[in-house]
Formats: structure tokens, C-alpha cells, sequence
């Protein structure tokens, strides 16, 4: 079993006209950041804001009339649900999908408004994977795999070739890894293309499935834990596409969590698009390792675009503490009318904006007639914070970080 380009190209024309031709641009700004030269291709503006519906259709429109009519099943964390669901519903075919419980409740929500059934098992995608194969046999149903299926790999494989008919100066593709479906199409469709271009697979460092596989080291006890890239938060990759994939990667990244935040933070204020952990994989990578991709024309996938807005909400407001442009200022003063007033004058005559303060007199380590003062303010930029305290350390109220 093996993927070939013709198995790309013929994806290719089947997929032509059922889903978005997503454009590949230019990013000054992220080259400007990384130092490399950023090409990215938004496939966040597929109908179901990621990839992942290529492989699904490719999957589905090869499938017999018998078949399309009894159903297909899968275990998704969500991007290749949607994209079963919403083509599924299109040709009428009924769509099963088995999802873990820390699924994003947008990827639920939005799956069943598809028009799928969606069965919530398992803690981890290998969970719900085994549960949707129990339930395959027992309803006799087809099982769509997210990516250990090469129908599904050749689909995915025709985002390199978009982006590199888009932009055939390309030197470097560093690809997100789950389970090693889209770097499996994605290398064949450009080493083919252009055999000296270098395929880079990156991993949450907490989920190394393809790593360990190079090292023969078992998977499984080696991942787990809390990543906000639960798209490709995979225990074992697959083995078809291992497969694939492993004679044409050059490299595996092993990324840790605050590159993929601010990786989605970028993505928010400097791109003007969303994009959920994995899907920012690709731009993390370049943050965590700017001297591998330094000066190479590298094209970066943006591989979905379904986060929840309170978890996105959370990533943003935590990319402000961490360029200080919102801290918290502890200040210890007498207990006096007037002072806080004092302080406050100070902060907003030097533009920064208080968001909360917090008064406390109870404080062990504060005099009897003091009190602590906790002041979360919002400045422009770190260099904005440092002038503040100074200011305040200047008029008598010498503040500390906290």
C-alpha cells in the first residue's frame, strides 16, 4: 500500500469545484518577526474552516451507492468530522462521528449542525477511535479513518500542490503532525514536485507520536497531557501513513504549548484571521526554531481555523501579559484617603488604563496601619510599563510585578 501522485492529481479533479481554492500570500510582517520568508495557505476559509474536508470528500466520493446508503463512521477530534459531515450531508450519505470528551464544544456544535450524530466517548482521540470501530461493526457501517486511509492522504496532498503552483519557489514546508495524514500527502505531492524541497513534520512536545516512532520508542508512554493543539494530539501515529511519510520527511520539530499561543496570537492581530492550535502549528514551529527556517522561503499551512471563543479570548489576553502589556502592580502604602487616588492620577496621566485593583489590610507581612494594593493595568508595550513604575517609584509608591 502506497500513495502515488497520480492518487493526488485524480484527487485533485474530484475534489475541483467542491471546495475552496485557498490562496497562499505573502506575510511581511510574520517574515519580518521570524526572519524567514512566510508564504502562508489559509485553509482556516474552507467551508469548514480546515483541510481536513479534502480527504473526507476524496473519501466519500469513491465510496459505492450500497455503501453511501447504509453510512460512513469516524473518531475525530473535530476538523475531519465536520468535513465527513458537511460533504456526507451534501451526497447524502448518513454520518456517524465518535468524538472525545475534550473536544471543543464549537467542533460539536458545529458537526451536528452538519447534520451528523455525534457520539461523545473517550479522553482521548485512541478512545474514541475504538468506540467508533465497536460501532462500526455493530451497525455496519464504513469507517472513514482522519488520516491511516490513502484516499483520504491523497486529498490532503492537494494543498502542496495549490501551494506550490501558487508559489513554485518554495524551499522548506513545515507540516503539522497528528496522526500523519497531511504530511504524508503533502510530501509526496512535493517531493515529486520538486525533489530538493525539505518537508519538516512538528509536534506538540507533549504528543511526539511520529518522534517516537523514528526512535522506536513506544508512543504511548511517552504522550499525553493538556495541549491547546488537540488536533494533532494523536498517541500513536498511523501506521499507512507513517509509512508514506517517513522516506520523505526530513525532520520532526517537537514544539512546546506557549509557541502554539502565540503562534494564534500572531496569526489574530497580525494576519486578521483565526486559527485553533494546530492550525497554527506551522508559524509556532518558526517561533520555537527561527535559526532552522532563517532566510528560506518557507509555506506554512493554516490548517484550521476552529477554536473556542472563550479559549481564544484566553489565548489573546495571555499574549498581553506576556509582552507586558497588561501586569499587575503590587504597591504597600499607609492606609490613607487620598492614596489610591494618588496612584491612579499617576497611571492614567501616563495613558495606561487600570482594569482592576484589589485592596487588601489583612496582609501578615503589610503594617497594621498599611494596606497592599493590587492594580492590573493594560499599557502599550513593556517598555510603557517600565515607565509607569517608575513614575509611581518616583512619587513614593515603589511597585513590584506580581
Amino acid at each position: 500500500m502506497t500513495l502515488s501522485f497520480d492518487d493526488i492529481l485524480a484527487a485533485k479533479d474530484r475534489l475541483q469545484g467542491h471546495i475552496e481554492r485557498t490562496p497562499c500570500r505573502f506575510s511581511r510582517t510574520l517574515s519580518d518577526i521570524t526572519g524567514a520568508e512566510v508564504w502562508v495557505k489559509f485553509e482556516n476559509l474552507q467551508f469548514t474552516a480546515a483541510y481536513k474536508e479534502r480527504g473526507a470528500l476524496n473519501k466519500l466520493l469513491q465510496l459505492g451507492e450500497n455503501v453511501r446508503k447504509r453510512g460512513v463512521i469516524a473518531a475525530s477530534a473535530g476538523n475531519h468530522s465536520q468535513g465527513l459531515a458537511y460533504h456526507g450531508s451534501r451526497l447524502g450519505v448518513p454520518v456517524t462521528i465518535v468524538m472525545p470528551k475534550n473536544t471543543p464544544f464549537v467542533k460539536v456544535q458545529q458537526t451536528r449542525a452538519f447534520g451528523a450524530e455525534v457520539v461523545i466517548e473517550g479522553d482521548t482521540y485512541d478512545d474514541a477511535s475504538s468506540h467508533a470501530l465497536k460501532l462500526c461493526d455493530e451497525r455496519e457501517l464504513t469507517f472513514v479513518h482522519p488520516f491511516n486511509d490513502l484516499d483520504v492522504m491523497a486529498g490532503q496532498g492537494t494543498v502542496a500542490l495549490e501551494m506550490l503552483e501558487d508559489v513554485p519557489e518554495l524551499e522548506v514546508l513545515p507540516v503539522p503532525i497528528g496522526g500523519g495524514g497531511l504530511i504524508a500527502g503533502m510530501a509526496t505531492a512535493a517531493k515529486h514536485i520538486k525533489p530538493d524541497i525539505k518537508v519538516i513534520g512538528l509536534e506538540p512536545a507533549l504528543y511526539p507520536s511520529f518522534t517516537a516512532r523514528m526512535r522506536g520508542v513506544n508512543a504511548g508512554a511517552t504522550s499525553g497531557g493538556a495541549t491547546i493543539a488537540e488536533g494533532i494530539a494523536v498517541k500513536q501515529v498511523g501506521d499507512v501513513s507513517y509509512s508514506v511519510a517517513r522516506p520523505l520527511v526530513d525532520d520532526v520539530l517537537l514544539v512546546e504549548e506557549p509557541f502554539f499561543e502565540r503562534a494564534i496570537a500572531l496569526y489574530c492581530n497580525v494576519e486578521k484571521t483565526v486559527t485553533e492550535g494546530a492550525g497554527a502549528g506551522s508559524l509556532a514551529a518558526l517561533l520555537a526554531f527561527p535559526e532552522t527556517f532563517r532566510g528560506k522561503k518557507c509555506g506554512l499551512v493554516i490548517t484550521g481555523g476552529n477554536i473556542d471563543t472563550r479559549l481564544l479570548a484566553s489565548v489573546l489576553t495571555r499574549e498581553l501579559v506576556r509582552e507586558q502589556r497588561i501586569v499587575s502592580l503590587r504597591i504597600i502604602g499607609d492606609d490613607r484617603p487620598g492614596l489610591l487616588g494618588n496612584v491612579s492620577a499617576i497611571i492614567g496621566n501616563l495613558g495606561a488604563n487600570i482594569i482592576e485593583v484589589a485592596h487588601n489590610r489583612l496582609a501578615l507581612d503589610v503594617p497594621a496601619k498599611g494596606a497592599e494594593f493590587d492594580i492590573m493595568i493594560e499599557t502599550r508595550d513593556a517598555q510603557h510599563t517600565r515607565e509607569i513604575m517608575d513614575a509611581l517609584r518616583a512619587a513614593g509608591y515603589p511597585p513590584r510585578a506580581v
